[in-house]
Formats: structure tokens, sequence, C-alpha cells
């Protein structure tokens, strides 16, 4: 590759759309870039292009974690961890997860999460004005849903986010504590498991202990946690600071609730929170636009640019909620779409309707370009999110 390659990921900050993302987009839709590794990769940016690589089947995900492949950062969590998918489905555990992942499994679900982020944003405005929205409610709130979704206790919720603060980690090279900080987390789990749960996840994976070995069915659970918990406490953080520096759109929420759907769906397609890009290593060759993808090569589809391309959504960066239905892609495509989508479409629903019920006024309590981003992590989140209200 040569030395001109883009350097990837592009940038960090979570609440602006980085413009080389957008010339990428119309300019170069598949281009050469540079890991943070220094392995050479594809990254593809157009929609059209994005909806190609995460369909096709030659495109694999789990040989990501293969050894000699090129990387888009060191491997930091066990190999086991990026093929949970594939386990899930040659152990025949894919039921019990699609089971516990649906919000018609839990009849008391809605009302519940209702109740969590009303009794969270009521002790924020009990504490008073600036709060930090993160710690104070988008971590406990969206860690306590998947503690429930497990079958664990919520106020375990701490141990394991703390967890996912190592295990996320994108990193050049791997680091001394990710392994132990895996394996830590897995044996809590594991010790749940041997305790005969009956509630969540670990109750339905119970009686598959006699053919499934107790460390595969928890490293299903753990990784359904971290994933799912990260991703919707990143989403919804990136939410609050859209709504927070557009007044009129928590305004028209407030008017009109019946909107939320197509509000989430729309915040969900401008979302930067995803992170740097998702990776699929190609199994054969492959053109994708004007280039031949090799056997062996990295191809990572920038979200961010896809959700963003004119082709498909006019005037991109404007949020609107009128939009037309688009066929964004921040839950992924093909047979890696987002097993969790609908669970994370009632968990933000509920979340921005009680939200902006609760805190009218909502803005941020410092310019927009001093939130700190946290470096080197899988998702865009701000160390903090001190608001106003």
């Amino acid at each position: 590759m040569s030395a001109s390659a883009v350097p990837f990921p592009l940038a960090r900050r979570g609440d602006l759309l980085d413009p080389q993302a957008l010339r990428l987009c119309a300019e170069q839709p598949i281009t050469r870039v540079r890991t943070m590794t220094g392995d050479p990769a594809w990254l593809v940016s157009s929609h059209r292009l994005a909806v190609q690589v995460l369909e096709d089947e030659r495109f694999s995900l789990k040989d990501t974690a293969n050894p000699g492949v090129p990387r888009q950062y060191a491997l930091t969590i066990p190999p086991e961890v990026v093929n949970n998918m594939g386990n899930i489905n040659s152990a025949g555990l894919r039921e019990a997860v699609m089971k516990a992942l649906s919000p018609r499994a839990d009849r008391e679900l809605d009302g519940w999460l209702t109740a969590e982020a009303e009794r969270l944003l009521d002790a924020v405005r009990a504490e008073g004005a600036p709060a930090d929205l993160r710690s104070a409610f988008a971590d406990p709130y969206s860690a306590a849903l998947h503690c429930r979704l497990l079958g664990i206790p919520a106020t375990d919720w701490r141990r394991l986010m703390a967890g996912i603060d190592l295990a996320f980690v994108t990193s050049p090279q791997p680091f001394e504590g990710s392994a132990p900080n895996w394996y830590k987390d897995l044996g809590y789990l594991v010790d749940h498991l041997k305790a005969g749960p009956t509630q969540g996840l670990l109750g339905r994976f119970a009686p598959l202990r006699a053919s499934v070995d107790d460390e595969l069915l928890a490293t299903v659970a753990l990784s359904l946690f971290g994933a799912g918990a990260v991703s919707t406490s990143a989403f919804l953080q990136y939410a609050i600071i859209a709504l927070a520096e557009r007044p009129e759109l928590a305004d028209r929420l407030r008017a009109e609730p019946e909107l939320i759907g197509r509000a989430v769906e729309e915040l969900l397609r401008v979302n930067l929170s995803i992170g740097d890009a998702l990776p699929r290593l190609a199994l054969a060759d492959v053109r994708v636009g004007g280039e031949l993808v090799r056997a062996g090569e990295l191809v990572l589809v920038l979200v961010e640019g896809a959700n963003h391309d004119p082709a498909v959504f006019p005037d991109p960066e404007r949020i609107d909620f009128d939009r037309a239905d688009g066929p964004h892609l921040s839950f992924g495509a093909g047979r890696h779409f987002c097993p969790a989508s609908a669970l994370g479409r009632t968990h933000a629903q509920i979340a921005l309707t009680v939200l902006v019920e609760r805190l009218p006024g909502l803005r941020l309590a410092l310019p927009a370009d001093q939130l700190a981003w946290r470096p080197g992590f899988i998702k865009r989140l701000p160390e903090r999110l001190p608001v106003l209200w």
C-alpha cells in the first residue's frame, strides 16, 4: 500500500461528522486506508457499496479474528468473542438468544423501562443542575436493561460496565489487562449459571447446560451484555447531545409524542457513536465499485458515511423527523444485522420520551467543543455529559 493511503480512523469526536467522510462517500466510495496497526485495508463509505459488503457472505466478520490477517486494531479480547454469533448458531443457542432479545418476551418491559427512566431522571432533578447524564442516566439505564435481559442483579451493573472500559479499547497492540479483564467477568457469569438461574437469558440457558459448555454460554451472555449496554448508552448520549443543541426538536417531541418512533430512526441514522467502522475479511476475490478486493484483504464499512450518503438521504446532515423512511445501516445489514434492533428501539423511544418530559429546556452545560471524547475506544463516548435544564 502506498504511503499516501488515508490513515484510519478518521476522527474521534462523536458530535460532528468528519468532512472527510462526506468527501470519500462522494469521490472515493472505496479507497485504500492504513489502520492503526499499520495494516492495509479498504474503506467503503457509500450506502450502495456498504450494503453490498454487509450482505455478501464472502465478506466475513468472524474471520477477522483469525491469526495473521490484517487488523483494524489489535485483538484485545479472545477470538471466541468475535465469533460468538457463529457459536450461537453451531451450538443451537440462537432460539434462546432471539427470544431473550425480543421486547415481546418480557410483557412488563415497557412499564419497567419507563419507571427506571423516571426514577433516574427524578434523581437528577432532585440533585439539581448541572448534571452528568452519562453517569446519572445513560449508563445506568442501559446497563440495568441488560442486567434484566441476562437475569442478573441490576445492582451489579457497575462491575460489568467497568469491564467494558477495558474490553472495548482499540489499541495498536495487545495490552496486559485485556485477558484478565475478560476472564474475570466470564467467571462471574459462569458462577451465576451454576447457581441455577430462572430469569432472563441465563435462565433460558440453564436447561442447555447438559449439552453446552458453561464457558460458551457465559461467553455469549457476556458478549451480548458488552455490545448491547455500550451501544445503547452511546446512542442515547448522542441523542441527548443532538436534542440539547437543537431545542426545537425536543420541543416538538413534547408537543407531538407520537413522533418518537420516527425521531429515533432519524437519530439512529445520523448517530456518530457507532465507532470507527464495521470490519469484514474478504474470503474470495470480489469486485466492489471499481476496485477488485482480493481474498484475505480487510474491508471496513464506514457506517456514518453510508448513513449520510446524499444519494439516499437528501440534505443528510440535517436532522429531520419528517424524513421519509430510509434504509439506515446503524443496525448493520445482512446476516449480522443486529438481533437486538427492536429492543434498542424500545429502549431509546422510552428514554427520550421521559427525558424531554422531565428535563424541558435541556441544553449542554459547556460549549460542545469542550466535551472530552474517549480516545481509543470502540464507541465514540464523551467522558462526561454535563447538562442544564
